[in-house]
C-alpha cells in the first residue's frame, strides 16, 4: 500500500516537473530591429505601403521596396502575411521562397519588404474560359476586387520597428 502511494506521488511530481520545463521553454523573445528573413531588402526607392497602388498606376506588376505594418501572419510556413495599406486596404504578401518561416510575433511590427507587387484582376461576369464571354456591353470588362487588390511576392523582409 505504502509503495503504491509513493509511486503515484513520484509520477505526479515527475509530470509536474516536465510540464514546468515545457512552460519555461515557450517564453516569447522579442524580434530585434534589423532581423532579416529571406534576402536583406535594399533601401533604394523605399516607399510607404499606402503609396504602392498609386506608384503602380496602370501597370499590373512592378518591383518595389515598401515599408508597412504587419496586420497578421496568416501562415508562418511559407511566410504568408497581411500588410496594412491604410484606409482599410490590405496587401496580401507571401515569400517567393517557401522555406522561409515567419514568427507570429511579427504581428503589429513595422517591416521593410522587397519583391514584386501584382494587381489581381477578376472577370466581371466570373467567366474565365475562352469563348464563355458575354456578348455586348459587358464583353472583355475586368474589375479588381477591392478587398484583395494587390498581392506582393516577397524576396526579403527586415524588421524595422
Amino acid at each position: 500500500m505504502f509503495t503504491s502511494v509513493i509511486k503515484t506521488t513520484l509520477i505526479i511530481v515527475s509530470f509536474g516537473c516536465l510540464f514546468s520545463l515545457n512552460v519555461r521553454a515557450q517564453k516569447k523573445t522579442a524580434l530585434p530591429h534589423g532581423m532579416v528573413f529571406g534576402v536583406k531588402p535594399g533601401s533604394v526607392g523605399l516607399m510607404q505601403a499606402s503609396k504602392l497602388e498609386s506608384f503602380m498606376g496602370r501597370r499590373t506588376r512592378t518591383s518595389a521596396v515598401i515599408n508597412g505594418r504587419v496586420i497578421k501572419v496568416i501562415k508562418p510556413k511559407g511566410g504568408w502575411f497581411e500588410l496594412d495599406a491604410d484606409s482599410g486596404r490590405v496587401i496580401k504578401a507571401h515569400f517567393k521562397n517557401y522555406n522561409v518561416t515567419l514568427p507570429t510575433a511579427l504581428k503589429g511590427r513595422e517591416v521593410i519588404i522587397e519583391g514584386v507587387a501584382a494587381k489581381q484582376f477578376i472577370a466581371d461576369d466570373q467567366q474565365h474560359m475562352a469563348g464563355d464571354t458575354v456578348k455586348g456591353k459587358k464583353q472583355h470588362e475586368t474589375k479588381t476586387d477591392p478587398k484583395r487588390r494587390i498581392v506582393f511576392e516577397v524576396t526579403g523582409l527586415m524588421v524595422n520597428k
